[in-house]
């Protein structure tokens, strides 16, 4: 079983830690510290925390690799759909009637 090295601060030491935290004073370096309530950190507590959790950070990568994923696949389809069309108009009218007419043009047999 390991010592405990720190002691429980006095009344005087005890308004050291804001927000909620409890005050420990480490005897054989003459220090206090602050054990942060849930939320905030910081040396003396005085920080708010926004994200608690490690895996949050995780999942939120994750989401955001997805939705930069997709919107590149859309970015693509979108590029790939313009040229397609921009070359579909950039055919002479001519040649899109002929093409046209070959395949629905029906002569009766004799």
């Amino acid at each position: 079983m390991m010592a405990d090295h720190d002691d429980p601060c006095n009344e005087l030491e005890t308004s050291y830690c804001m927000n909620g935290g409890t005050c420990l004073k480490i005897p054989f370096i003459d220090t206090l510290t602050c054990v942060c309530s849930e939320n905030y950190k910081g040396s003396r507590c005085e920080l708010y925390q926004l994200l608690i959790t490690a895996h949050d950070a995780g999942e939120t990568g994750l989401i955001a690799a997805v939705v930069t994923m997709v919107l590149l696949i859309l970015f693509v389809f979108t590029v790939v759909i313009y040229y397609t069309c921009k070359v579909w108009k950039a055919k002479p009218k001519n040649q899109q009637k002929n093409s046209e007419q070959q395949y629905w043009r029906v002569e009766p047999r004799e």
